[in-house]
């Protein structure tokens, strides 16, 4: 990996306007002093995107996204830092320096490269058979499936011809060696028929990788033959348990989840039905890898696999997958019907749209397909599988959410909630585990509620600081960065504070390189765009900026005297000047000129 300075990272960035760069991918119109569009990393209809041309950041008030031209081709092309770099750079015409590769690092990148370079021509060539004459018996098996040539075009369908060294003839004459044909996947070898082709007589579908490289094939058998479906196998640029059919296309979506089938036709007609979400896993289970993969793009993941009872199991063993990369999960019901090519194709995508809306919560999914166990009009049964599902509850370690689930389960099942609740509390004192007893009082919510206002508070004065310099010199009079007590406001509160000390103004899209982690980019990002509400006169802003900075410093005052070491006598001395300190500001008068 590459390292680069603070200083070449922050010219690279400064000579890239944002707006620029974000109007490459989002439709922008001007509104004040900002631009505004529909923001590209969830769906919605009114526009919640925001790109600020003077403090070169970006930030979605619906979804929170938010960072600078770096955060934004992270997010959206799911670049590493060194690839947002690079592109940047070549964008700009900034020449970066180049690091010396170890011959072995040399020769994996050439050999990737060939591999990259042999698929694409594959890819080529069973494109074009799809379209000649020999391809005809493919191109009906396409059209029977309904897919327009639109669709064929968008995912690069194609056809392996009925003679089963074809394509090795073909990239043969293209110059590639018998012994770099061998490590594509394409091409197998032996005594009797020397090289001959993986694939022949067969339906293509090019798998390609998030960046659009073709990565590897499936093929579906045109008439009789085994298996009906076949894969690549794996090779140095594929493996089918890191990498999803349609995810290319589906990483770009508006919409705020991702369609997990477990076919490529599937996804073809999910995206030609207008579901541009929709994703599957490459003739293999659910991996880790592959929620690993989907946890980059999303938050949210629907399950529509087959309603058939494989297709419930294979839902059944990737839930808890899913669940451990932090993915919300839900479970489309699509019966009657097997598919969602069977369903759109009988009932539309209108219908399958409500399919998505009443998608079900993937725990109690579990316990639906769990009660097909037991005999519910047996008094014995019943009361097994209650201790079952007890047993389940207890998996929630955070009390509201195990006691939202017995909610749901006692209210489905007409049992007693407090009925449940002791029974998953009986269970749990047997296996060593007491959960929280059940709070209904309102002093919890309270505190939150009061933690909630001083994280907006102190968010809005870093927002106030950024958009108007004025304010720096009387703030800091009264207001220091120990003085926010979130650690991420303290940290960025710091860098603020500096730069208006070396630089005379702020830069918050500098401030957000300084931060490698992606959610704490966004939400710095979101700390210099809190919500002001306007106010027409001065005296009024003055008024919200005393009230901001009286409220932060009674909690920064109350912070320290909690934490506070009372043999600590420098530090008591401190406590009563602060507080002396305080009783002065509530009589000035503060001005922002």
């Amino acid at each position: 990996m590459a390292f680069y300075s603070d200083e070449l990272i922050e010219e690279v960035r400064s000579r890239n306007d944002i707006v620029d760069v974000v109007g490459g991918y989002v439709r922008l119109q001007k509104k004040g002093n900002t631009y505004t569009g529909l923001c590209p990393f969830h769906n919605e209809k009114t526009a919640s995107f925001s790109v600020s041309p003077y403090k070169q950041i970006y930030h979605c008030f619906g979804c929170g996204a938010g960072g600078n031209v770096f955060t934004f081709l992270m997010q959206y092309e799911n670049f590493t830092f060194g690839e947002a770099m690079q592109t940047l750079a070549d964008r700009v015409g900034v020449e970066l320096p180049k690091y010396e590769m170890s011959s072995a690092q040399k020769q994996a990148a050439e050999e990737r490269a060939l591999l990259l370079e042999i698929n694409k021509e594959a890819a080529k060539y069973f494109y074009t058979m799809l379209r000649h004459p020999r391809g005809e018996r493919a191109y009906e098996y396409f059209k029977k499936r309904e897919l327009t040539d639109e669709t064929m075009q968008k995912f690069g369908l194609g056809y392996s011809d009925q003679y089963s060294d074809d394509l090795y003839k073909y990239l043969k004459s293209k110059g590639y060696s018998d012994e770099v044909l061998k490590g594509s996947g394409l091409v197998t070898f032996d005594e009797v028929r020397g090289g001959h082709d993986k694939f022949w007589n067969r339906a293509m579908f090019p798998i390609m990788d998030v960046h659009n490289h073709v990565i590897g094939f499936g093929g579906r058998v045109m008439g009789e033959g085994e298996p009906k479906y076949l894969n690549s196998p794996e090779t140095k640029i594929f493996d089918k348990s890191r990498n999803l059919y349609g995810l290319n296309i589906a990483r770009s979506t508006r919409k705020d989840q991702l369609l997990l089938c477990e076919g490529y036709m599937d996804v073809i007609a999910l995206h030609q039905a207008g579901f541009d979400n929709a994703v599957a896993s490459l003739g293999t289970a659910l991996t880790s890898g592959h929620a690993n993969l989907l946890k980059r793009y999303t938050k949210e993941v629907y399950i529509t696999y087959d309603s058939d009872g494989a297709g419930t199991k294979a839902a059944l063993r990737a839930i808890p997958i899913l669940k451990e990369y932090g993915i919300v999960t839900k479970i489309i019901n699509m019966q009657p019907y097997k598919d969602p090519d069977e369903f759109i194709k009988a009932l539309g995508a209108e219908e399958y749209q409500k399919r998505i809306d009443s998608a079900e919560n993937s725990f109690m999914f579990e316990i639906r397909i769990l009660q097909n166990d037991y005999d519910m009009n047996d008094p014995t049964s019943k009361t097994a599988f209650f201790n079952e599902v007890a047993k389940r509850l207890l998996e929630f370690s955070e009390e509201l959410e195990r006691n939202n689930y017995i909610e749901a389960v006692a209210q489905k099942y007409r049992i007693s909630f407090d009925d449940l609740r002791k029974l998953v509390n009986n269970l749990a004192m047997k296996g060593g585990v007491t959960p929280k007893p059940v709070q209904r009082t309102e002093g919890t919510h309270e505190k939150k509620k009061k933690e909630d206002g001083m994280k907006q508070s102190q968010k809005l004065l870093l927002t106030w600081l950024i958009e108007d310099p004025r304010l720096f010199r009387t703030v800091s009079n009264h207001i220091t960065p120990e003085d926010f007590t979130e650690e991420l406001y303290h940290k960025v509160a710091t860098t603020v504070y500096e730069q208006y000390k070396t630089e005379g103004k702020a830069n918050p899209a500098k401030i957000i390189s300084g931060f490698m982690d992606g959610e704490e980019q966004q939400e710095v990002a979101g700390l210099f765009n809190a919500r002001i509400h306007e106010v027409e006169k001065e005296s009024d802003m003055e008024k919200a900026l005393k009230e901001t900075i009286i409220r932060i410093k009674q909690n920064a005052i109350n912070y320290r005297s909690e934490h506070m070491d009372t043999l600590d006598m420098n530090a008591m001395t401190q406590y009563l000047e602060d507080r002396k300190a305080l009783q002065q500001l509530e009589k000035l008068h503060i001005s922002i000129n």
